[in-house]
């Protein structure tokens, strides 16, 4: 097949290029001006520049395409430069199912999130209103809404890599987040994917015809505590850490104040979302990657030691 990949630089998008060119596809993807080098491979079949808001650049990335996977996604918002969850988690969708249709592009995967919701976070609405507007197209849509991914960032960012530099690294203690007046009571779950399983689900939601109109929530083995997985980075980093716990609610009164600032580590609905959990059944990563799905364990974090 011949496949578009519209966020083809980014953690998620490399790793779903990857997977698609070894397993024989043609891949045709967008890229920002300037952004050439961050591309995963020399060898991909097309390569466009231009942004989400290029309707003809859309249009030449999926020309001649029989599918296309949409992976955009924002950490968090720069109004100020133009780079918000309206433009990158729906508008892009909008616009990429529209050169979809101009083009005879039938089959759409969409890589959304879970815990998606009406209402929500910001991130949340407008994951959820993208699936909602792909699902009305009449295209062949499937959506993923992956827990958290982990993975081989090659040379971007992901999960286990920041919370490595963000908690592990510095010599003062971790934060060991949790919701409401316990820490033994209110841990924060979450149900972390491997990127070679979440990309191998792609790829197999374009070989399965039965994946066509179905939402894929999908978790890895595991459904491991903020707490947990902070040690297990620490362990795999070869260092001592010391954790102290922290209820949301505090840091979300600091992220109140603070979070408009660009160097505060985390936004007040980064925190929100936290306290609702990350978790999902590990079967329907299973079912569509056609394996056991990896744990978060030291050999899958081993890029960790080269931190």
């Amino acid at each position: 097949m011949k496949i578009a990949v519209i966020g083809a630089t980014g953690f998620v998008g490399s790793h779903v290029v990857n997977e698609l060119m070894s397993a024989g596809h043609d891949v045709s993807v967008l890229v920002r001006p300037g952004s050439e080098a961050k591309l995963p491979r020399t060898d991909i079949w097309r390569t466009t520049p231009g942004d989400l808001a290029d309707q003809s650049a859309l249009a030449k990335t999926l020309e001649d395409c029989d599918g296309v996977v949409y992976s955009v996604g924002l950490l968090r918002e720069f109004p100020r430069k133009g780079i918000t969850f309206e433009n990158a988690q729906y508008e892009g969708v909008v616009n990429t199912v529209a050169a979809a249709k101009q083009c005879g592009t039938r089959r759409f995967v969409l890589i959304s999130a879970n815990g998606v919701r009406i209402p929500g976070t910001r991130y949340q609405e407008t994951k959820l209103r993208a699936e909602q507007h792909l699902m009305a197209s009449g295209l062949q849509a499937t959506v993923l809404r992956p827990s958290i991914i982990f993975g081989d960032p090659q040379g971007r960012m992901e999960f286990a890599t920041q919370l490595y530099r963000d908690m592990v690294a510095p010599p003062i203690p971790a934060v060991g987040f949790f919701k409401g007046l316990s820490p033994a009571r209110g841990q924060v779950l979450m149900s972390p994917a491997w990127i070679g399983d979440v990309a191998a689900a792609v790829r197999e939601a374009f070989n399965q015809e039965t994946t066509v109109g179905k939402t894929y929530a999908l978790g890895g083995p595991e459904v491991l505590s903020w707490t947990e997985m902070i040690r297990r980075i620490a362990a795999v980093a070869g260092k001592k850490k010391i954790i102290l716990p922290m209820p949301i609610g505090a840091m979300k009164l600091a992220a109140t104040l603070f979070d408009w600032l660009p160097f505060f580590p985390v936004t007040r609905d980064q925190l929100t979302m936290l306290a609702e959990d990350n978790t999902a059944d590990p079967a329907e990563l299973e079912l569509l990657a056609g394996r056991s799905p990896a744990a978060f364990d030291a050999s899958k974090l081993a890029y960790l030691s080269n931190e």
